[in-house]
């Protein structure tokens, strides 16, 4: 589980990052779909001001992440649904 030192480029200012070795991968990946985003807002919206591109990423990406949690708590829940209904079928059988 070594460490290593990586940069990663955002909106054209490079941040020095201390990563594990295997998130790496991940890291990096994250930083070419934030720039990927940046680039379709400043593209599709004609912004310009990387303040704004970044509060709209960021924006984007929390509204994402609100609807990937509700969608998360509504498998749970079914699934925690049917867990119970199968207890309950196999409790009527060992009856």
């Amino acid at each position: 589980m070594s460490e290593l030192s990586i940069k990663i480029r955002i909106a054209e200012r490079e941040y020095p990052m201390r990563v594990k070795e295997e998130e790496e991968e991940r890291i990096r990946a994250v930083g070419k779909i934030l720039n990927e985003r940046l680039r379709f807002f400043k593209d599709q919206f004609g912004i310009q001001d990387k303040q704004d591109l970044l509060a709209m990423v960021a924006f984007e990406t929390m509204v994402e992440k609100m609807k990937l949690d509700e969608e998360r708590a509504s498998h749970v829940s079914q699934v925690d649904q049917q867990l119970n209904l199968l207890d309950d079928l196999l409790s009527s059988v060992n009856k």
